[in-house]
């Protein structure tokens, strides 16, 4: 819709003048030509569906086909990319200009609330990548000597984002984008609930940058911003009633559920605007084999609350038995037990494209010729109410503040609308959760906090940056374990459905079952974790590459740039 509206500004703007002789004071003159320069910065920012379905695909819960860029041995700054600043000249140029002109003043400071809100935008993504960066509040011209001046601190940068933020916020209007496809003041409030509580934790965390004094006020202001939303009742978690099937909605559907969804990327039928997620999930050419690893796999719930890892050998229960009253949002995320195409075809695992035996199918519609063809008209979801929530009670948790009111305000909710039936308040710590994923975190309920923003949000494109703000990069070296196997050389129905499918097996038989995929588990890439039985474990060349080393918490500048600007220093360890 946004790109509609843009082309017919577009036309009208055209008609005005030829480009020869439109200059600033003429076109920030006009609201209508206001909007249509704003309407740009949608289409260079917003994440494509892409974007965030794939963009947890570097992180520790799944395996791919390409294990992070930054973890490869042959990764160094001088093939680095990234360092790119046309987006940010646009804004400023705008900034630049808008603040002089002459139309009505709310309007004038709605589009500047907008532009501000973009730029904190970009530079969060710059800072999540580099840290220190150079703060540029003007449009710089092409001899202009602050084209080379050095990083700037990350107390100026962070400062800045966060002035940008309240500026939109007390400009932008609140009225309730029901399209879901609009900047308002409440993206923009969540949008910094995520900006707050990401510094809050990274400056409580990562203890050498010396800015502890100052993470709580991060994590503070991360608590007003979600409050704010919340307290205003504008959102709540979607459900119907049916919590075998709402969560999922939220990310197959045209049509974007209003109730939940703060902003959403729009793809549609009439608009003729597609995405490919069935073919990046499913297709030969493009999948990248993204598969959940087993020991997240393990971190859901049992339906009863209970923790499955607290089952005696849960790490040797069989596929089908495994998903079995567990917490519905697993039957949502992973293909398993019994789950068909709309047109009645079982669709149990593929093993042609899922390496650990876990499936993903969250963001695929019901449609399999969607599998070979750019035909999902699924609208994806960017800021949710579920993450507000998250972010409220996790930040209330570092901050010592969490009780069991907040618990029952945020975590029960989103675990009573995935249909857990025992939501109460955690009396003690998993031990699992410990001793797999956050060895230095104690607290019963920031533990489940934790659990929940995984399950919650898997694979939202967030993990990644969650775990560099926790300071928990050696998770990203966890092995990759899949499903377990009794036995070799035996088929079996991975559907629940009693259809065999998938036998696992040394070397492919000469003559082989119809229907059954012979996934060869002997040699260097994969193999089980016992010889002939066991978990699935993938190598990938693992022992060698997927090694932590903390200069992954920041990207490396492009050798090209530093050579461009001397003034600019390294990333550490880069």
């Amino acid at each position: 819709m946004i790109v509609v509206a843009a082309l017919q500004g577009c036309s009208k703007f055209l008609d005005k003048q030829p480009f020869s002789s439109i200059t600033p004071d003429k076109v920030f003159a006009n609201a209508n030509d206001m909007a249509l320069y704003v309407n740009s910065f949608y289409i260079n920012q917003i994440p494509s569906a892409n974007d965030i379905a794939q963009g947890d695909g570097a992180a520790d819960y799944i395996s791919s086909n390409n294990i992070s860029t930054m973890m490869q041995a042959s990764y160094t700054p001088d093939i680095a990319g990234g360092w790119s600043w046309t987006t940010l000249r646009n804004i400023n140029y705008f900034l630049s200009n808008a603040a002089g002109s002459k139309v009505d003043t709310a309007i004038k400071n709605n589009y500047i609330g907008m532009a501000r809100f973009f730029r904190a935008w970009f530079y969060y993504d710059m800072v999540r990548a580099y840290g220190d960066v150079p703060w540029y509040g003007q449009p710089v011209a092409a001899g202009d000597s602050s084209l080379y001046k050095p990083r700037d601190s990350r107390v100026l940068v962070m400062d800045s984002i966060v002035a940008d933020l309240d500026y939109a916020i007390a400009h932008i209007p609140a009225a309730k984008d029901n399209g879901c496809s609009t900047i308002t003041k409440w993206v923009a409030l969540a949008l910094k609930a995520r900006v707050c509580l990401f510094e809050g934790t990274f400056r409580k965390y990562h203890t050498e940058l010396n800015l502890t004094a100052s993470a709580n006020d991060y994590l503070n202001a991360a608590v007003a911003a979600a409050g704010q939303i919340i307290s205003s009742k504008q959102y709540s978690l979607h459900t119907t009633g049916a919590p075998n099937a709402d969560y999922r909605s939220l990310f197959i559907n045209e049509t974007p559920s209003a109730d939940e969804i703060i902003l959403a990327r729009i793809y549609n039928n009439v608009l003729k605007l597609w995405n490919n997620l069935n073919a990046i999930f499913y297709s030969t050419t493009l999948s990248g084999r993204y598969s959940p690893t087993k020991q997240f796999i393990d971190t859901y719930l049992n339906l009863d609350g209970s923790r499955f890892t607290d089952r005696p050998l849960f790490d040797t229960i069989f596929f089908v038995n495994e998903m079995k009253n567990r917490d519905p949002r697993l039957q949502q995320s992973v293909r398993c037990n019994g789950y068909k195409y709309s047109d009645g075809t079982s669709a149990p695992p593929d093993y042609a494209y899922t390496f650990t035996g876990y499936q993903i199918m969250k963001y695929s519609i019901d449609n399999k010729a969607a599998n070979t063809s750019t035909i999902n008209n699924n609208s994806i979801p960017i800021f949710r109410y579920a993450e507000v929530l998250l972010n409220y009670a996790e930040a209330k948790a570092e901050l010592g503040q969490f009780a069991e009111a907040d618990w029952n305000a945020t975590i029960k909710l989103i675990r009573q609308r995935a249909g857990i039936q025992n939501t109460a308040y955690p009396a003690t710590a998993d031990n699992y959760l410990k001793t797999t994923y956050f060895p230095d975190i104690s607290d019963a309920a920031l533990l489940e906090i934790r659990r929940e923003r995984g399950i919650e949000l898997f694979c939202e494109g967030l993990r990644f940056s969650d775990i560099c703000r926790w300071k928990e990069g050696p998770m990203m070296s966890l092995p990759y374990l899949g499903v377990y196997v009794p036995e070799l050389n035996k088929p079996y129905a991975m559907n629940g459905d009693g259809v065999l499918n998938v036998s696992f097996v040394t070397t492919a038989p000469a003559t082989k079952v119809p229907g059954v995929v012979y996934d060869v588990v002997s040699g260097s890439t994969i193999k089980l974790t016992n010889g002939s039985s066991g978990n699935i474990y993938w190598l990938y060349n693992l022992d060698k590459q997927r090694t932590w080393n903390d200069k992954y918490y920041y990207q490396p500048i492009p050798t090209s740039q530093l050579v461009l600007n001397p003034a600019l220093k390294q990333s550490p360890g880069w």
